[in-house]
């Protein structure tokens, strides 16, 4: 537990996780080093109006974060398991697309020991075009056991057609689709980030899957840290890979995203990445 707070804390939202939990795990016996700074938001007005993001995933050493599309595929040993939960503690919502919430069908609550119901995170959903049948699901029967809190559901569009007198186990929130594209279902990061902002939401982990992941990296003024679990293995060609759109300056190729300020562990065989964004020059 002191390995994990020593590693993540730098990296945590501000004031995060019950105050009383902090104390325990932080260990000031042990520590190589300095460790960055504590992690913040900008001071712009863009960064007030968004919550605290954490991206983190687990990767193979090919890049690959699933055998194939729509294919579970497990990388992350117990230990950084362990880590995972303690990264959740500490935010106040986890969000992940549809395409990672139709065919994982997770359950996104914290199994730290003794978490409250009033410690766990709230679960959320980017589905633009209403794909997932949250009826049945994880997300909606821990909710109903009192095992994680009531799931939020993120749509585009407005909420026409819909019958929710039974969604009492969840919330659908609605927001414009982006009008600089072509598709109506594509909602801008900026406004998901607001919106969750509006509602009380101080800090996100986000997840996955690749697409949204792979987008954000191409974001780095709306992201805080990263936290990437890297399994001993690869996964091969044909696998679900982070890969951030090409950035192209004056016809030359360049890095599409950095970190900075970076520190690793080993826990069991895995090794576990934190960092920040750097931002473009």
């Amino acid at each position: 537990m002191a390995e994990v707070s020593e590693l993540a804390e730098p990296y945590l939202p501000p004031a995060s996780g019950p105050r009383e939990l902090q104390h325990v795990c932080k260990d000031d016996s042990e520590g190589a080093g300095q460790p960055p700074p504590p992690a913040h938001q900008d001071e712009s007005q863009s960064a007030q109006e968004r919550p605290f993001v954490t991206l983190t995933y687990a990767s193979s050493l090919d890049g690959m974060i699933s055998l194939s599309p729509g294919l579970r595929t497990t990388l992350s040993g117990p230990e950084t398991k362990n880590v995972t939960h303690y990264l959740r503690l500490h935010h106040d919502a986890i969000l992940i697309g549809v395409g990672t919430a139709i065919p994982d069908d997770p359950s996104l609550n914290c199994r730290y020991p003794s978490v409250s119901l009033d410690s766990q995170p709230r679960p959320v959903v980017v589905d633009p075009r209403k794909r997932f049948d949250v009826h049945g699901s994880k997300l909606a029967q821990l909710a109903v056991q009192g095992m994680g809190k009531a799931p939020w559901l993120i749509h585009a569009g407005d909420r026409k057609g819909l019958d929710e007198t039974k969604e009492l186990a969840f919330e659908r929130i609605y927001i414009d689709s982006d009008r600089d594209t072509t598709s109506p279902s594509v909602i801008a990061w900026p406004l998901i980030l607001r919106a969750l902002k509006q509602k009380g939401v101080d800090s996100v982990m986000i997840e996955g899957g690749a697409t949204i992941i792979s987008t954000l990296l191409c974001m780095p003024e709306l992201v805080d840290s990263v936290i990437v679990t890297i399994a001993p293995t690869w996964l091969g060609q044909g696998g679900v890979s982070i890969a951030p759109a090409a950035t192209v300056v004056d016809r030359e190729r360049r890095n599409s995203a950095t970190l900075k300020q970076t520190a690793w562990r080993q826990f069991g065989a895995d090794a576990v990445l934190c960092g920040r964004m750097r931002l473009a020059d």
